[in-house]
């Protein structure tokens, strides 16, 4: 039987992000707030059974997201696989009363299934792979919350940890290695992420050079 990996700790760490609680409010309350929100706001909700967390990145935040996203699609090339990116596309789950705005989602697995469309979450699966970036302290338990969702496999970093979780018997399992792109050293997201602080461009050119000298030797 899995045993469902616990919730992350830190230390205290840099703010990544404003966030704002709201509780007790019901499926219709999210949706009019949702609904009152221009879709150009910078802030994203997480609706978890009455819980609304409003979160409003910041800059340590937005640059690691945007380079993990980079680091993803980089690897999607260089395996030749294939991709639907879905940002933080509103993700609505009304029968389990959860809404998820993620820092990225993709499809790669399912990508043949929602190709060409927009993605219809009363039909189709989830996404494949979720990434959260949480630097500062969040009071929705992420884990709990994505495993419901039946992510099949969600990052979580938090300014100096990557954890990477697979789905296992409904619970989240930490794993040493992404599922999605299972010959990639857990390291070289840290090397990449400590070379885009210098250069972003040639951290890019330098994890193609990994890809390439590892399969070479």
């Amino acid at each position: 039987m899995a045993v469902a990996a616990p919730e992350p700790t830190s230390d205290i760490q840099p703010i990544g992000e404003q966030r704002v609680l709201l509780r007790g409010l019901s499926w219709e309350d999210y949706l009019q707030i949702l609904d009152a929100l221009p879709q150009s706001r910078g802030s994203r909700l997480t609706f978890d059974d009455g819980i609304l967390q409003i979160t409003v990145p910041l800059e340590d935040h937005e640059f690691v997201g945007r380079l993990i996203e980079r680091f993803i699609l980089t690897l999607v090339e260089l395996m030749d696989l294939r991709l639907k990116t879905m940002g933080s596309t509103t993700m609505n789950f009304p029968h389990l009363s959860k809404g998820a705005e993620p820092d990225n989602a993709y499809y790669i697995q399912n990508q043949p299934l929602v190709k060409g469309r927009n993605v219809d979450l009363s039909r189709d699966p989830p996404p494949d792979l979720v990434v959260e970036v949480d630097i500062t302290h969040t009071d929705v338990a992420k884990n709990q919350f994505y495993a419901s969702l039946e992510i099949p496999e969600f990052w979580r970093f938090n300014g100096k940890v990557w954890r990477i979780y697979r789905l296992q018997e409904g619970v989240y399992v930490e794993v040493d290695a992404s599922p999605t792109f299972p010959e990639v050293p857990k390291g070289w997201l840290y090397r990449f992420l400590e070379q885009a602080r210098e250069d972003e461009i040639k951290a890019v050119q330098a994890l193609r050079g990994w890809w390439h000298q590892d399969r070479a030797d």
